[in-house]
């Protein structure tokens, strides 16, 4: 009961908004084209050219992390990250992953040092001066959509601002729509 009360703070909403509210798409809301329109593919190679120049990069984690065991690989690329003198954190949202602090569990058993994992108001506070984020399976968790579109199903809920980086990387199985 007490980490459904987290969960329903953390995304601005009562228990019967959640229990009982619908998450379907919206008339007011930009159409899928509209959307996958301004989408801009990557390849490895890009990104690791980016990271090769960045001396800021933050690492924003969600259930897709969780889903693919990626958070050894991830703390293989944070070592290497931190290994050419570039400042690496961790931005951790309080609804990613299944329940409060399951992201902090992962990564907690990738062996990445805790003090590398920041709450979203203290990564928010410095998102404008990161060269990268890089947001790996929490789309939901940082979508502006949140923040600009009261018709969104996810309206009003506080997200991480990794739109507000220099530039934003979201990894993502899929172009479909949903949460996690």
């Amino acid at each position: 009961l007490i980490l459904t009360k987290v969960m329903c703070d953390a995304m601005n909403r009562s228990l019967p908004a959640v229990l009982f509210g619908t998450l379907g798409p919206t008339a007011d809301g930009p159409s899928a084209d509209e959307v996958y329109k301004s989408v801009k593919s990557t390849s490895a190679d890009e990104v690791a050219m980016l990271l090769e120049v960045a001396t800021r990069v933050v690492i924003v984690p969600g259930y897709g992390m969780a889903v693919a065991q990626a958070q050894h690989a991830v703390r293989d690329l944070t070592n290497l990250l931190k290994s050419k003198g570039i400042e690496v954190e961790f931005g951790i949202h309080p609804v990613a992953g299944r329940m409060p602090g399951h992201m902090n569990v992962l990564l907690a058993e990738a062996d990445i040092p805790y003090d590398l994992l920041k709450e979203m108001d203290e990564i928010n506070s410095t998102m404008e001066q990161t060269d990268v984020c890089l947001v790996i399976g929490a789309n939901d968790t940082v979508n502006p959509d949140a923040r600009t579109n009261p018709s969104s199903p996810i309206a009003g809920m506080p997200i991480i601002n990794a739109d507000k980086a220099r530039t934003c990387i979201v990894i993502k199985r899929s172009l479909s729509p949903g949460f996690a």
